[in-house]
């Protein structure tokens, strides 16, 4: 088994203000049991002006606690801003980055850094050609099966693969903002409505059943991936971290059940008693492990 299992804590997707922001990472800091914390702007550009001005700050106190830090970069990048911006990224960075789209894996060749989970990874070839040109570690996408993730595992070599493990996953993208138009808004007029709904915006289909959730430009899972019954065997089949999704409850309590059960300190049952005291806003799932529908919870 691989006791080295390290937890990381994924960049915040959702549009909270920024000092609610700033205080989060102080407190995961200071009180959470993760091993690496990402941050940095992963959904909307607009957005990002607002939590700059921290980073540096928050970069210090993560640092200080302990936890490897990683700036994330932008997830889809369409205008010459933000071109600019992710070369200016790249350039002067002195953390580590993630690089979301191809754009900035493009920049980043020859350069360590890590490969985000928005970049579709689904066989050993692809995996094998990120490393070769500097990836040193790679997050799978959520959709993939037990069955798949097992199979890129028993090719990687020792190098560190990272799985979602937590949290409502992105599934998709677009250049529109669907949070701005059930406004009656413009992308460009938005009125950053989407910090009205801190873990997304619930979608339900005609029947009114909830479906999947909206958070600005991104369609996301309704249900919380959860794969904390799942983490012995894949830290068995050589995963190397798992990612927890942070969303607008108590993640300290959530990375230290997490934490437990990499340890062995805490066994399944108990792990998710624990965690569905924490999360009431939807439900676990983890179909796309078991490769049957992603919203599915298998027992």
């Amino acid at each position: 088994m691989n006791s080295s299992a390290k937890l990381t804590l994924g960049p915040v997707l959702y549009n909270w203000p920024a000092e609610q922001r700033r205080d989060f990472y102080f407190q995961i800091a200071d009180e959470a049991p993760v091993d690496v914390v990402y941050i940095g702007e992963v959904t909307c550009s607009k957005r990002a002006p607002f939590l700059t001005p921290f980073i540096p700050e928050i970069c210090d106190r993560l640092e200080q606690a302990g936890k490897e830090v990683v700036i994330s970069t932008l997830s889809l990048v369409m205008s010459k801003r933000e071109r600019k911006e992710q070369h200016e990224l790249v350039q002067d960075s002195p953390w580590l980055l993630e690089a979301n789209d191809l754009s900035a894996i493009g920049l980043l060749k020859g350069r360590g850094h890590i490969v985000g989970p928005f970049v579709n990874v689904y066989n050993e070839d692809t995996l094998n050609y990120f490393y070769h040109d500097g990836a040193q570690r790679v997050v799978l996408p959520c959709e993939l099966s037990g069955k798949a993730i097992a199979r890129l595992l028993a090719s990687n070599q020792n190098r560190e693969i990272e799985i979602q493990a937590f949290g409502r996953v992105p599934l998709a993208l677009s250049a529109r903002c669907y949070h701005a138009r059930s406004h009656g808004l413009s992308k460009d007029g938005c009125l950053y409505v989407c910090e009205q709904d801190p873990n997304g915006m619930n979608v339900e289909t005609l029947d009114g059943e909830p479906f999947l959730a909206v958070n600005g430009t991104q369609t996301m899972s309704y249900t919380i991936t959860n794969l904390v019954d799942e983490l012995n065997n894949l830290k068995q089949l050589g995963a190397t971290h798992f990612r927890l999704w942070p969303q607008n409850l108590d993640m300290v309590k959530v990375s230290k059940v997490f934490r437990e059960r990499l340890d062995g300190q805490l066994e399944d049952a108990a792990a998710q008693e624990m965690l569905s005291e924490f999360v009431d806003f939807a439900p676990f799932s983890n179909g796309f492990y078991h490769g049957v529908e992603g919203n599915r919870l298998v027992e």
